[in-house]
């Protein structure tokens, strides 16, 4: 009996407690409804700027299960997106709003670069030499906007744009002036050495080992989060840092730690796209998965575990926009307007939010004040106040 007592519930009162906790579905919902209407203005858009809407809107919605190598271009355009998805569910969970996921990401795949130019080690060791320096300067250079909060409360959203323009310039400085390939007419790096390069999962497609990092990553990440104390400090402190720091954690310190797991993460997702898709630096500018990263993490909700989700959700739009703009007449950019679509439904579900829980404290505080604004012994319409006094009455006497 006790064993009964102390197990947690099974599989299918998990599933029961969800779909009847509010708490937890709403959210869920919202987020459904939001992939869903997107989906829906992109198939009513279609039909306003297409000469063959049917045929481009069956390629919109089914082109990334059309062909085998449309479905593994998909997962591989999981993948960076998957990295900075967790980085940000990171530092979301902290309620700060940086976006130094795009430098790491980015200066990350300069370090692999260079690396992968430059030194010659075995296959297999070359990649993960590669990762674990980049992940070290993305982890770095996350740091950078939680020092500047904490030390002169500069904004974190407005430093990381600014860190992001520095860090991009100074990545092209050293493409251009160290690792260039003069051979080529375009910017560009010399060739990566073969060691550098994942291995390929499926012979002919560009699926590569890089998935199976992302899916690890996602685990490590959930564990981390909420399953270690490190994990719990940053949950609170999002929550509540007053309350964070009474309780004696060191706020300061977990902000610095939180952005350096999320610039790790983020730079090692820089050395996984370079490794795994390319065989040389040919970026012309900075592809900017952090702003892809932001959508993950608002349709995960914060949570590692839902992000593979998301970001096989976004994948599948872009291909399908891809697909679609080269079979048809709708530009590819199409999908920047259902992205900017999803990010308005959710970001209109916070502010719904922000004004219910306005309106829920005001309440609290109007209770308040009639309570204390009340005569002793008034409030109570049972006659237990007089009861109360009577019974002091009595035993004064006595």
């Amino acid at each position: 009996m006790s064993d009964a007592k102390t197990r947690g519930p099974g599989p299918l009162a998990s599933v029961k407690l969800f779909f009847t906790d509010r708490d937890k579905l709403e959210p869920a919902v919202i987020t459904l409804l939001a992939a869903i209407f997107a989906i829906l203005m992109g198939v009513g858009l279609i039909f306003v700027v297409s000469k063959d809407p049917v045929t481009s809107t069956k390629n919109f919605l089914l082109g990334p299960f059309l062909r085998t190598y449309n479905f593994y271009y998909l997962l591989v355009a999981m993948v960076p997106i998957t990295f900075t998805g967790l980085a940000l569910c990171i530092i979301y969970q902290l309620k700060y709003m940086s976006l130094i996921v795009d430098s790491s990401f980015y200066t990350g795949a300069i370090v692999a670069t260079a690396i992968g130019v430059r030194l010659a080690l075995p296959a297999g060791w070359h990649p993960a030499v590669a990762m674990l320096a980049a992940g070290l300067a993305g982890g770095l250079i996350g740091t950078l906007p939680a020092i500047l909060k904490i030390k002169w409360r500069a904004n974190e959203l407005v430093s990381s744009l600014m860190f992001n323009y520095v860090f991009y310039f100074f990545g092209s400085f050293v493409i251009l002036y160290f690792l260039r390939d003069r051979n080529q007419t375009i910017l560009a790096s010399m060739p990566f050495q073969k060691t550098f390069a994942l291995p390929k999962l499926v012979e002919n497609t560009q699926l590569h080992a890089g998935f199976i990092i992302a899916a690890v990553f996602v685990a490590l990440v959930s564990i981390f989060l909420f399953r270690t104390k490190w994990g719990y400090q940053i949950r609170i402190t999002g929550a509540n840092p007053k309350f964070a720091a009474y309780a004696g954690i060191p706020v300061a310190s977990v902000a610095i730690f939180a952005h350096f797991v999320s610039g790790f993460i983020g730079g090692i997702g820089g050395a996984v796209e370079m490794s795994g898709l390319y065989r040389a630096f040919i970026w012309q500018m900075n592809p900017s998965y952090a702003w892809d990263g932001v959508i993950v993490a608002m349709l995960a909700r914060k949570n590692p575990k839902f992000v593979p989700v998301s970001a096989f959700f976004l994948a599948y739009m872009r291909v399908g926009a891809d697909f679609m703009s080269r079979r048809g007449d709708v530009a590819f950019e199409f999908i920047t307007l259902l992205q900017g679509i999803i990010i308005l439904i959710l970001a209109s579900d916070k502010i719904a939010n922000y004004f219910k829980a306005r309106r829920l404290r005001r309440n609290a505080f109007a209770a308040e004040a009639a309570l204390a604004a009340a005569p002793a012994g008034g409030v109570r319409s049972d006659g237990g106040g007089k009861g109360t006094a009577g019974a002091a009455g009595t035993g004064g006497k006595a």
